[in-house]
């Protein structure tokens, strides 16, 4: 198991089958309320997810951070509202599909990255959020750009959200490096 934000790689690799269940739900609900916080734009609106996904990664690690994941997308397949503008299977044939499917990608990615990391520095965090981050937005621009055309794509996909994401993936390695340096005192 991977080493994490509160250290919870020793933990996990002990916790039962119904600690790991219930870790999957608080980071399913950690994931439904990020989504709710949004501010509207076209062809997606902006919200918090990613910044979980990727919080997700560092603190569960790999294979629970991309399980957990994976769990949130299914139960939004589902039809659950756990989306910003609720559920179904058509979200991801529709302009978000990209961006959700990097969800997963990011979170097993930046879960791998951090365990190799183990006493990161605020860049060496920052660039593996960054990474997490460019593997969301490159999924999703890449469908978006299947759907609407490159040039779209970029404008509206990528180009309102920058710097948004800079400051989240400053706060995330932060909290990365915060939380790390608390548990080690």
């Amino acid at each position: 198991m991977n080493d994490a934000i509160l250290n919870a790689a020793r933990p996990l690799r002990r916790a039962t089958g119904l600690t790991q269940a219930g870790l999957v739900l608080a980071g399913v609900a950690i994931l439904t309320a990020s989504a709710k916080f949004q501010v509207p734009f076209w062809p997606a609106p902006m919200t918090m997810q990613t910044l979980a996904v990727l919080m997700l990664g560092a603190a569960y690690g790999a294979r629970l951070g991309s399980g957990t994941v994976i769990a949130y997308l299914a139960l939004g397949a589902a039809g659950a509202p756990v989306f910003a503008a609720g559920g179904g299977a058509a979200y991801f044939v529709g302009p978000t599909g990209g961006y959700l499917v990097g969800f997963a990608l990011a979170a097993f990615v930046v879960g791998s990255l951090i365990a190799q990391r183990p006493r990161a520095s605020l860049v060496g965090a920052f660039a593996v959020v960054l990474a997490g981050d460019a593997i969301i937005f490159g999924c999703g621009v890449g469908w978006l750009a299947v759907l609407f055309g490159a040039g779209k794509a970029l404008a509206y996909g990528l180009a309102p959200f920058a710097l948004a994401e800079l400051l989240k993936l400053a706060l995330g390695a932060s909290l990365i490096v915060g939380v790390r340096r608390l548990r080690r005192a």
